[in-house]
């Protein structure tokens, strides 16, 4: 079977920071390959994925000023990847909006995974074209939309790229965009209160620098409360592994929330609040805690007691990057087989 994935044209895949959908598309590119399908991935010429690789954008270019999805240069990329996929694909699969309008123009299943939080206006784009097959990384997300075709996949990763720490040391961690809707100062009073140092990694994007200026930056003192920047593969495993748990106070209804479950596969507990997909992610008492108020954390990362071991068997049996792969190459074969999608049947499941 011959799969296109097309990505969007701004981040390396995998990304060398960076870039949750970035690193999904490679897991899934790379885990596919490995089952025996031909995949073409269409992306920037930095990626560096382990399959064959197209581009017509040779540089990254992060962050970009305006909305991604209203990007003219994602626009062009998307144009020419699914005019060269529908050369010779069986599948097309692709991972922004813009690519999504294309479909009206190729005899090939699509498939499309929303990474998004709930838009209004791009439900009333993605209902206009109802052939799609249309895949949501929670269940959560699936139940907020409306079109004919979905079912629901959740994200894995590879479990051999992160090493369990069985001895944590006494921190806790923030690991994401540092933004008003991540809660990273939330972050802050929790490990305050609990009395435990924080680290924190993450992008700060232009459009959040304020908040950085006025809620985060003047609480960070290099001591108690440390930020260390950006973090590659290598070292935001050893962050969070080492970490005593990651601390996930959202303010939004989270669509996944990758870094859960990298903090899982590194035997790490995570401890959020509410919001989205994180009661799916993170099951009680077995990979974290999710509580209703910060408070509440505050006495959980003070007490905690779930085993490194137990936090990563738990990963490992529900969001390896091989049950990933599985569930896509299934949804594939029905689709390139007339069973699924564009055979008229509605499907609203989970995978």
């Amino acid at each position: 079977m011959k799969i296109a994935l097309v990505a969007p044209p701004f981040i390396a895949v995998p990304p060398k920071k960076y870039g949750g959908t970035e690193l999904f598309v490679a897991e899934l590119a790379e885990g596919l390959q490995q089952q025996g399908a031909e995949v073409v991935l269409y992306a920037n010429g930095e990626s560096t994925a382990a399959v064959e690789v197209r581009s017509i954008y040779e540089k990254e270019e992060w962050p970009i000023e305006g909305n991604v999805e209203a990007s003219l240069k994602g626009l062009s990329h998307s144009a020419w990847a699914v005019h060269d996929a529908s050369q010779s694909a069986d599948v097309i699969h692709v991972n922004s909006a813009p690519g999504l309008s294309f479909s009206r123009f190729v005899d090939q299943p699509f498939v499309y995974t929303v990474h998004h939080a709930y838009e209004q206006s791009l439900e009333e784009y993605y209902e206009k074209l109802a052939d799609v097959q249309y895949v949501t990384i929670s269940d959560f997300q699936r139940q907020q939309l409306h079109m004919p075709h979905m079912r629901t996949i959740h994200h894995g990763i590879k479990p051999s790229l992160y090493q369990v720490q069985e001895t944590k040391q006494a921190y806790l961690c923030f690991l994401g965009r540092v933004a008003p809707t991540k809660g990273t100062h939330l972050a802050i009073e929790i490990a305050r209160k609990a009395g435990i140092p924080l680290k924190i990694a993450g992008e700060i994007q232009p459009l959040y620098q304020q908040y950085w200026e006025k809620q985060v930056k003047p609480q960070v003192d290099g001591a108690f409360i440390e930020y260390v920047g950006e973090l590659g593969p290598d070292e935001k495993n050893a962050l969070l592994g080492d970490a005593r748990a990651l601390l996930f106070p959202i303010q939004w209804d989270e669509p996944f929330g990758l870094v859960m479950i990298e903090a899982m596969a590194c035997g790490t507990p995570v401890l959020a609040l509410p919001g989205g997909s994180v009661a799916e992610v993170v099951k009680e008492s077995v990979s974290g805690h999710v509580r209703g108020s910060t408070d509440e954390l505050v006495q959980c990362a003070r007490n905690l007691k779930i085993p490194a071991r137990t936090v990563r068997s738990y990963m490992e049996e529900n969001f390896s990057v091989q049950r990933m792969v599985r569930d896509y190459l299934s949804l594939y074969s029905r689709l390139a087989s007339g069973k699924a999608g564009r055979s008229g049947e509605k499907e609203n499941r989970v995978a």
